[in-house]
């Protein structure tokens, strides 16, 4: 039962987390994700209603899902998690969420390693790498932050 109440609110806390970090980067980054000029031309243009339509609709399920997807990772050091101090158990997840699922990420996208070699210049530009990491850090802060005092 620990562990279904663990998954719960992992998935609660990194949905709102997400939530809240998208909401501002989408006010900084219309460039990105909005209009035919888009440095992202291949996602879903938020400017065009049935594309920004179909985001709203999955939007909120895909992101229960990864949090729920997440939480599993966690179980074998549930444990072990909850014995570190707030700080430390702060940084660890931190880190993991930052490192494993955005900047060490094996996707290539526009704000990580795989990007940076392996994507074509157009969706490669230092001014939305540093847009990216902005709101990964804010997302990152929000859950760890959350998820330590919370969670343990």
């Amino acid at each position: 039962m620990k562990h279904v109440i663990f998954s719960f609110w992992f998935m609660i806390i990194h949905t709102i987390s997400y939530t809240l970090a998208g909401m501002f980067a989408l006010k900084i980054s219309k460039d990105i994700y909005d209009g035919k000029s888009r440095v992202l031309d291949y996602l879903k243009d938020m400017g065009n209603t049935k594309e920004r339509k179909y985001v709203e609709i999955w939007f909120l399920p895909a992101q229960l899902l990864r949090g729920l997807i997440l939480s599993f990772v966690l179980y074998p050091i549930l444990g072990p998690l909850g014995e570190l101090s707030f700080l430390i158990r702060l940084f660890f997840l931190a880190g993991l969420m930052f490192i494993y699922t955005h900047i060490g990420s094996a996707a290539p996208c526009p704000d990580n390693i795989e990007g940076f070699v392996y994507l074509k210049d157009k969706y490669f530009n230092i001014t939305s790498f540093f847009k990216f990491q902005l709101e990964m850090i804010i997302y990152t802060g929000i859950f760890s932050t959350t998820c330590s005092f919370f969670l343990f």
